[in-house]
């Protein structure tokens, strides 16, 4: 899967090239491609693809978790984003608080800033970074993710 993009007056245009079986979140609607394709996205929206999508079940760490509920917080309808980003919160304050580790507090305190800040994808990198210490943290062989 790829993307570039396409500059035209006053708007953006991004293009993703996907492949069969590749699959998109696009403003909370789950997309699974049947063939290759080339999707265009004109407008402002809201969307993961590939590895940045992470499924409920594979949420089984701490740092897991909170990305999902960012991810969520994310794509979801507006009425909706309020109560994941409470969710984000919730689950970021409770790793801070079991960890020693100082620089996985302030990763997680930073990524709940940009969540509020409405920077999404700074959170989700931000929080994806601890997913290793997680693995080495609570012994699991490589997880996916």
């Amino acid at each position: 899967m790829s993307g570039r993009q396409e500059a035209t007056p006053g708007q953006g245009r991004l293009v993703l090239d996907l492949r069969a079986g590749d699959r998109m979140l696009v403003n909370g609607a789950a997309l699974q491609f049947k063939t290759r394709t080339s999707v265009m996205l004109s407008n402002r929206a809201r969307f993961l693809f590939g590895k940045q999508i992470m499924a409920p079940e594979e949420a089984r760490t701490p740092a897991r978790r909170v990305y999902f509920a960012i991810q969520a917080a994310y794509i979801a309808e507006e009425h909706e984003r309020a109560d994941y980003i409470a969710e984000a919160r919730r689950l970021a304050g409770e790793y801070s608080d079991a960890t020693t580790s100082a620089t996985a507090r302030r990763l997680l305190a930073e990524a709940i800033a940009d969540l509020e800040a409405s920077d999404c994808w700074e959170a989700m990198r931000r929080v994806r970074t601890l997913f290793a210490h997680d693995d080495a943290v609570l012994g699991l062989a490589a997880v996916a993710g």
